[in-house]
C-alpha cells in the first residue's frame, strides 16, 4: 500500500517564551518550481502507478516508489508554466508583480495528493514566530491547480477546503464535486459529469438504442457518472441490460466475468464512464476473444484522445460515439510545451526520467539501468519524436488548465491592482473573489463561475472514423449545449456517421421491435420496461402511433379499421331504394298497385253486372281503394328513417289496414245478413243496409285513427341510430317512441281480422253459387297466418330485415286479399261471362263441401 500521511504540525515552546513550527515526516520538495512574489501551487500525475511495499511497522516506510511514467502530466504542468510566463511578461494582468510555481507529482495516488497538498498549504521549512501567534501564517500558495482525476480531487480538496484555498481542476468531472458543503474551495474550467451524464443519455434516446449496456471505472468519476446516467436514460425510457466496474488493479477473474457479461448480452451498444487505463484493460480481453461489432458511447475521458485510438490496435472502438470539450487553439502554447530542456528544470533527477523515456536514451550519470541504449545529450529535438507527449489531440484540456491559471491571476489582478498599479501588500483572499470572476481570454472565450464553481456546459459530440491507413479521424457531428432550451440542446450535424465495424447504417439496440399502429404494449413478465410483446388491439378499439400502451376506443358512432390504427365512420344502414331487396319490395309494391288498380277498372267497367252488383260495390270499390293505400303505405318504410316519414309509416299503415279489414268484415256480415234475409219473416237487411255498412267502416277505422292520434299525441315513433344491434354499422331505424301504441294499433288490426275470419268461416256453408265468404275465409286465414309469423320474424330480424319483414307481411296480407276476394270474380266476369247472371247468382244447387 501507500505510505501512512504524517503531515501534523506541532508546536514546540522554548523557555525564551518562542514557538518553533516544523513538520513532522520527511520533506516533501516540487518536482518543479520557481520563485515569486506570489505562489500557485500544482498538483499533476507525472506518473500513473506505484511500487506495493509490505510494511513490517519495525520502522519507517519508505517514501512512495511512482513508476508508469505519464506524458500527459507533463503536457499539464507545461501549459501551467506557460500560463505564467505570458502573465509574468503581462504589462497588463498583474504588473510589477511575478508569480511562482510549485508543482508536485500526486502519482495518481489519493494519499499522496493529499500529502503534497498540505505541503503546498504549510511549506517544508520550519518557521519560529512570537508565542502571542504561534504556528500562524499565510498560506504558501493562493490557489493549487489540478488534479487530474476526480477522487483525488475529493481528497485534496476537503483536507484544504477548511483553509480557503481555491483547487481548480482541469479534467474532474464528478458531479459530486459540485457540493459546496463538502468542497466550498473546488473550482473547474471543464463541465460537470451531471451535465455530461444527461447529454449521453439524450445521445443515446436520439439513436433510438432503448437496450445498452453499461461499463464504468470503479471509483467517484465512473460511479457518480454513470449513477446520473441511469437515472437520466430511466426517464427517458431506455433500459439497461447490465452496469458493471471495472478498476485497472482488479484481478483478472473479475475482468473475465465482465468480458463473459457482454458476450452474453443482445444489446449492441455499450456506454462507458471510463478513465483511459480502464478501457484499455476491456478492449485488450475483448480483442483477446474477439468480441467486435459493439457500438461504443464515450465519455470526455478517452473519446477524443488519440493515444486511446492507437492502443486500439484492433479496432474495437472503431465508429464510436461521444461527447469531448469543444475545440480550442491557444497561440503560442504548443511551441512552448514543445520546447523543453532537461537541464533548465530545479529538479533533474525527475526531468532526466522524463527524457529518457521521451527519446529512449541514457545519461551518462543516470542511475536508471534501462540496457544499452544511446547516451543522451540533453539537445535532442523534442519536435521531431512521435508520442503522446507530441500529442496535442488533448488541446481542450490544456485550454482548460491555461483558463484555471488565469482565472487566478484575474482574481489576484482585482484584490492587488488599480489601473496599472499594484500593491503587494493587501491581504489576500482569492477564495472569496474567484468565485465572481469573469474575463475573456485572449482568443475570445468567456470564463466564469456558476454557484457551484463549474463553468458552461457546452460539448462537441465527436464520431471515430478510420481512415484508409488506419489512424482514426475525430470527426465532430453535433454540439450540445446545456444553456439552450431541453429540445434544443442536442444538435446533430447532416454528416455521414461511421458505425461500429464501418456500416452506414445506425446500429439497432434494442430488447424488443417497436409495436406498431394498431398494436398496445404489453410488458414481459420480471422483464424491464423496454421488453414487451405487441398485443393487437381489440375491435373497437385503435392506437394510432408506435409504441403505444393503451389501445382507445372509438366514438359510437365509429368503428376500428382492420388494421386497427384509425377510427373509420360507422357504414349508416337502412333500406334503401338503391339496394336489391329494398328495389323488390318497390317493385311488389307497386305491382300490387297496379293489380288493385286493374281489378278495379275492370269492375268499373263491369260495374253493371250481376257479379259486381251482388254483395254491395260500394264495399268493393272501397276495399279496392283501401288495398291500393296497403300497397303504397308499404313504401314509406323504404328509405332513410326521418321524424314524418317514422309517423307516417306505422299510422297509415294501421289505418288503411283497419280500413281494408272494416271493408272485409261489412262484406262478411252483408253475407251473412243477405241469407238471414232470405228465411220466412226475416227483416235483417234493413238493419243493415248500405248507409250502415258505410257507417261500420267509418266506425271501425275512427277507433284506429283516435289510437293513432293518441300514439302520436304520447309519443311518436321517431329516427334513432341503433348503435348496438351491430359493432360495426349503425342501424338506422324509427324507434317506436311508444310500444304500448305501436301493439294497441297491431292487436286492434289482429282483432278485427280474428272477428272477420270467425263471421267468414260461419259464412263458408251458406248455399249459394258463389258464395263470397269461403273466398273471404281463405283470405283471413292467410291474412292471420302472415301476421302471426310476422311477430317473431320481426323481433328477430337484424336491422334493416326487420323492415324488410314488416313490408313483406304488408305486401303478404294485402296481396291475399286481392288474390281470394277479387280474383275469382274477375276469372268469372273475364273468362265464364256466362256465369255472371242473375240467374246464376241466385241459383239454389246444392251447398258443396269445403
Amino acid at each position: 500500500g501507500e505510505p501512512p500521511i504524517a503531515l501534523l504540525l506541532v508546536a514546540s515552546f522554548s523557555q525564551a517564551e518562542e514557538s518553533v513550527c516544523w513538520r513532522r515526516g520527511d520533506p516533501e520538495n516540487p518536482q518543479l518550481s520557481k520563485d515569486g512574489d506570489i505562489m500557485l501551487g500544482g498538483i499533476f500525475s507525472f506518473h500513473l502507478e506505484w511500487k506495493n511495499t509490505q510494511d513490517t511497522y519495525m520502522h519507517k516506510p519508505l517514501p512512495l516508489q511512482c513508476t508508469s511514467l505519464n506524458f500527459r502530466g507533463f503536457q499539464y504542468a507545461q501549459v501551467m508554466l506557460f500560463a505564467i510566463e505570458e502573465i509574468n511578461n503581462s504589462t497588463d494582468l498583474l504588473p510589477s508583480i511575478t508569480l511562482g510555481y510549485k508543482i508536485y507529482d500526486a502519482c495518481a495516488s489519493i494519499a499522496r495528493g493529499v500529502r503534497v497538498a498540505l505541503a503546498l498549504a504549510n511549506g517544508n521549512e520550519g518557521v519560529s514566530v512570537p508565542s502571542e501567534a504561534p504556528c500562524t501564517r499565510p498560506a504558501q500558495v493562493q490557489a493549487i491547480m489540478g488534479e487530474t482525476f476526480s477522487s483525488p480531487c475529493m481528497a485534496i480538496a476537503t483536507v484544504i477546503g477548511p483553509f480557503h484555498i481555491p483547487l481548480i481542476s482541469h479534467f474532474a468531472t464528478c458531479a459530486c464535486l459540485s457540493d459546496k458543503t463538502k468542497y466550498p474551495s473546488f473550482l473547474r474550467t471543464i463541465p460537470s459529469d451531471y451535465y455530461q451524464s444527461r447529454a449521453l443519455a439524450q445521445l443515446v434516446k436520439h439513436f433510438g438504442w432503448t437496450w445498452v449496456g453499461a461499463i464504468r471505472t470503479n471509483d467517484d468519476y465512473g460511479n457518480n457518472g454513470m449513477a446520473t446516467f441511469i437515472e437520466t436514460a430511466q426517464q427517458l425510457g431506455i433500459c439497461l441490460e447490465y452496469s458493471v466496474s471495472v478498476f485497472r488493479t482488479d484481478p483478472p477473474v473479475k475482468i473475465q466475468q465482465i468480458i463473459n457479461i457482454i458476450k452474453a448480452s443482445t444489446s449492441k451498444v455499450i456506454v462507458t464512464f471510463l478513465s483511459p487505463t480502464e478501457l484499455y484493460v476491456i478492449i485488450n480481453e475483448l480483442a483477446q476473444h474477439n468480441l467486435t461489432g459493439y457500438q461504443w458511447v464515450g465519455s470526455e475521458a478517452w473519446i477524443f484522445d488519440s493515444e486511446t485510438a492507437a492502443v486500439d490496435r484492433h479496432h474495437i472502438l472503431d465508429g464510436a460515439i461521444g461527447l469531448s470539450i469543444p475545440k480550442a487553439h491557444v497561440s503560442g502554447m504548443k511551441e512552448f510545451m514543445l520546447n523543453v530542456k532537461p537541464l533548465n528544470s530545479s529538479s533533474n533527477e525527475m526531468f532526466t526520467e522524463f527524457w529518457e523515456t521521451l527519446f529512449s536514451c541514457r545519461f551518462t550519470q543516470s542511475k536508471s539501468s534501462r540496457g544499452n541504449q544511446r547516451e543522451c545529450t540533453g539537445h535532442e529535438d523534442v519536435s521531431g519524436v512521435q508520442n503522446s507527449f507530441t500529442d496535442m489531440s488533448l488541446m481542450p484540456i490544456f485550454y482548460n488548465v491555461y483558463k484555471g491559471v488565469y482565472a487566478v491571476a484575474h482574481t489576484l489582478h482585482n484584490i492587488l491592482c488599480l489601473n496599472k498599479t499594484c500593491n503587494r501588500k493587501v491581504q489576500l483572499d482569492p477564495f472569496m473573489h474567484i468565485k465572481k470572476i469573469e474575463f475573456q481570454t485572449k482568443e475570445g472565450d468567456e470564463v466564469y463561475f456558476n454557484e457551484y464553481g463549474d463553468p458552461a456546459a457546452k460539448y462537441e459530440i465527436i464520431n471515430w472514423q478510420p481512415t484508409e491507413n488506419g489512424i482514426v479521424d475525430f470527426v465532430t457531428v453535433g454540439l450540445y449545449d446545456a444553456s439552450l432550451p431541453a429540445d434544443k440542446q442536442l444538435n446533430l450535424q447532416n454528416k455521414s456517421l461511421i458505425w461500429a465495424q464501418n456500416s452506414q447504417q445506425v446500429p439497432v439496440s434494442v430488447c424488443s421491435e417497436k409495436c406498431p399502429p394498431g398494436t398496445r404494449k404489453v410488458l414481459q413478465k420480471g422483464k424491464p420496461i423496454c421488453c414487451y410483446d405487441c398485443l393487437r388491439c381489440a375491435e373497437g378499439e385503435i392506437s394510432n402511433f408506435t409504441d403505444s400502451i393503451t389501445c382507445l376506443r372509438c366514438n359510437a358512432d365509429s368503428w376500428s379499421n382492420e388494421r386497427r390504427d384509425a377510427c373509420v365512420k360507422k357504414e349508416a344502414e337502412f333500406l334503401s331504394y338503391e339496394e336489391i331487396m329494398g328495389a323488390l319490395l318497390t317493385a311488389a309494391s307497386l305491382f300490387g298497385t297496379c293489380m288493385t288498380a286493374a281489378v278495379a277498372f275492370i269492375f268499373f267497367r263491369y260495374r253493371q253486372t250481376p257479379i259486381v252488383r251482388a254483395n254491395n260495390s260500394e264495399l268493393s270499390f272501397l276495399l279496392l281503394f283501401s288495398l291500393t293505400l296497403c300497397f303504397l303505405c308499404s313504401l314509406t318504410f323504404i328509405g332513410r328513417p326521418s321524424e314524418w316519414s317514422c309517423m307516417l309509416r306505422h299510422t297509415a299503415f294501421g289505418i288503411t289496414f283497419v280500413l281494408c279489414i272494416s271493408c272485409v268484415l261489412g262484406k262478411t256480415i252483408v253475407v251473412l245478413m243477405a241469407f238471414r234475409a232470405t228465411l220466412p219473416g226475416s227483416n235483417w237487411m234493413k238493419w243493415f243496409g248500405p248507409a250502415q255498412q258505410k257507417l261500420s267502416v267509418l266506425g271501425f277505422t275512427l277507433i284506429q285513427v283516435v289510437i293513432c292520434i293518441l300514439w302520436l299525441t304520447i309519443s311518436p315513433p321517431f329516427p334513432f341510430k341503433n348503435f348496438k344491434k351491430f359493432k360495426d354499422k349503425i342501424i338506422l331505424e324509427c324507434a317506436l317512441g311508444s310500444a304500448v301504441g305501436f301493439w294497441a294499433v297491431l292487436g286492434y288490426i289482429g282483432l278485427m281480422a280474428i272477428l272477420c275470419f270467425i263471421l267468414a268461416f260461419l259464412a263458408r256453408k251458406l248455399p249459394d253459387n258463389f258464395n263470397e265468404a269461403k273466398f273471404i275465409t281463405f283470405s283471413m286465414l292467410i291474412f292471420c297466418a302472415v301476421w302471426i309469423t310476422f311477430i317473431p320474424a320481426y323481433v328477430s330480424s337484424p336491422g334493416k330485415f326487420s323492415v324488410a319483414v314488416e313490408i313483406f307481411a304488408i305486401l303478404a296480407s294485402s296481396f291475399g286479399l286481392l288474390i281470394c276476394i277479387f280474383i275469382p270474380k274477375c276469372y268469372i266476369i273475364l273468362l265464364k261471362p256466362e256465369k255472371n247472371t242473375k240467374k246464376n247468382m241466385m241459383g239454389k244447387g246444392a251447398p258443396k263441401s269445403s
